[in-house]
Formats: structure tokens, C-alpha cells, sequence
């Protein structure tokens, strides 16, 4: 096994366990998110993909943003509590009008920048930014968002031979269809946002 394949390998086992973690809404799920997020990266930049590459030091960041979000709704809630913020019409319609707009113009710097799948890149790309900003906000959304964006970035994943990659996003779909189960039957709606 070469250098790339055992982070690969590695992405895949700290995403399995992040993504366990976000069903289970447990704030340790951040810290696994920095290190899926960089391995994630390093993988991607390999294959000159460069908005999944993006995206995934977006995750770092947002790993941080999350941890210090989750951490004043879980004091809001009970142990063990899902925590659940009202997603506004306001909110939804910002995020479609960033979802079109961004999509377009990261197509055309990810064309001109020479990435390998311009158009699946920047749609999965786009989507995952919004669905981490949903989750770190805790809206139970966030996983219908996931599910799509974890498809497209499956199907990134198998046309560039990332196939632990890929096994890692598919993975990530079959969760976020239980995330939203489990979510919407455990969770507790926060009077306030967050």
C-alpha cells in the first residue's frame, strides 16, 4: 500500500467514526472532522480536485465553528438530546440562491483552473458547504442536503480511481438517510437559533 492509499484508508476509518459520531450529535465528532477533513484534502489535491480539495479545509475550519455552535446548544438540552434549530424560509432561500450561484461561477474557475470533473466537483462542492454551515447550525436538513452531495461526490470519487474515497462517500450517504431518521425522532427543537 502507498503513501495514498493508506490516507485514503485513513480518511475512510475517522470518517466512518466522524459521521457515527454526528448521528449521536456528540462533540468529539469535530475533532475526527479536522483530521478526515486534512487527509481528505491531501487526497483530492492529489487527483486535481480542486473544490473537494477546498472543501475539505473548509471542514477544518468549520470543525472549530461547529464544536464552539454544539457546544452552547448542548448546554440548552439534556444529556444525551438531539439539538434542533429552526431552519427559516429566509435561511433555505439564501442557501438556493448560494447553492445556483456558486455552483456556476465554481464551474468555470475549476475549468479554467484544469480540474478533472469541473461540473460534478463544484455541485457536490457547493452543497457540502451549505450542509456543513445546516450542521453546524443544527438543522435537521442538513442531512437531506448530505445525502445528494455524498452521491455526487461517490460517483467524483469512482471516476477518478479514489476508490476508498469513494467507499468513504457512499458510506456517508447510507448514513445521512439514518441521520435524518434518527434526528428527526430524537431531536428537540431549540426555542432559540443558535
Amino acid at each position: 500500500m502507498d503513501i495514498i492509499q493508506f490516507i485514503e484508508v485513513f480518511a475512510l476509518v475517522t470518517g466512518i467514526a466522524y459521521v457515527v459520531l454526528e448521528i449521536l450529535q456528540k462533540n468529539a465528532m469535530w475533532v475526527l472532522g479536522v483530521l478526515t477533513g486534512a487527509a481528505c484534502a491531501f487526497s483530492f489535491g492529489i487527483q486535481r480536485i480542486w473544490a473537494s480539495m477546498g472543501l475539505n479545509i473548509y471542514y477544518v475550519i468549520m470543525s472549530v465553528v461547529g464544536y464552539i455552535q454544539w457546544r452552547r446548544a448542548s448546554e440548552k438540552v439534556g444529556e444525551g438530546e438531539i439539538h434542533l434549530a429552526p431552519l427559516s424560509r429566509k435561511t433555505a432561500l439564501w442557501s438556493a440562491l448560494a447553492f445556483v450561484l456558486g455552483s456556476a461561477v465554481l464551474m468555470q474557475v475549476l475549468r479554467a483552473a484544469g480540474d478533472a470533473h469541473p461540473e460534478l466537483d463544484a455541485l457536490a462542492a457547493m452543497l457540502s458547504v451549505i450542509a456543513t454551515w445546516w450542521l453546524a447550525q443544527s438543522y435537521l436538513q442538513q442531512w437531506l442536503l448530505w445525502i445528494v452531495a455524498d452521491i455526487f461526490t461517490t460517483w467524483l470519487c469512482i471516476s477518478t480511481g479514489q476508490y476508498w474515497m469513494s467507499a468513504l462517500y457512499l458510506s456517508y450517504a447510507v448514513s445521512a438517510a439514518y441521520g435524518y431518521y434518527h434526528w428527526k425522532s430524537k431531536g428537540k427543537m431549540l426555542a432559540d437559533a443558535l
